[in-house]
């Protein structure tokens, strides 16, 4: 079994902030396949889905960014879950906002659930996409920035990277993860 996971903050407040683009992922994987998060356990959202023949674990941590890796760590150990099936997905600052990249393995980056998830599974290589949110143009803090909503101006670009990384996903499920890489970091 795969096993994709979406990185975010639980609740209403999180729900459309930029450190939640990777719940947004989930929620499109989840809308495509008529189906929902039905299962509560682990410390996160879950369901095991067919997508594309394919037995899937669609996973939104419920533990708060900071310590995604609570909720990962468990959840592969119950249903034994090969590290090399496992794909996070998450925001980047590093990245304009619209674009995705693919990566087998890497550092943190400074990102916190990222660390957690290095941390309780002890190793960086692991599959993720990054989603780009950019940099605040401003002074204002990154904690605050990521927090924050996207602008009006942005909302089309986003929801074009949300399906893309969706598409990866998918793509992923019938294609071995290096092919994907190649064709999805080259597209833009």
């Amino acid at each position: 079994m795969k096993c994709i996971v979406g990185l975010g903050n639980p609740g209403v407040k999180y729900e459309s902030t930029r450190h939640n683009i990777g719940f947004m992922v989930i929620d499109e994987l989840v809308t495509r396949n008529n189906s929902q998060l039905n299962k509560d356990k682990f410390k996160g959202k879950y369901a095991i889905e067919t997508i594309n023949g394919e037995k899937i674990l669609l996973l939104k941590p419920q533990t708060y960014m900071n310590l995604s890796g609570e909720s990962l760590r468990p959840l592969m150990d119950y249903f034994n879950i090969d590290l090399e099936d496992v794909l996070i997905i998450y925001d980047d600052l590093d990245l304009p906002p619209g674009k995705i990249r693919l990566r087998q393995k890497g550092g943190h980056g400074g990102h916190n659930g990222i660390r957690s998830i290095i941390d309780h599974l002890g190793t960086k290589d692991f599959k993720r996409i990054r989603i780009g949110i950019g940099r605040p143009t401003n002074s204002q803090p990154v904690v605050d920035y990521v927090l924050g909503t996207f602008p009006g101006d942005q909302q089309s670009m986003v929801q074009e990277s949300v399906e893309k990384a969706a598409d990866a996903c998918v793509r992923w499920l019938e294609t071995p993860f290096e092919e994907v890489m190649n064709e999805f970091n080259s597209k833009e």
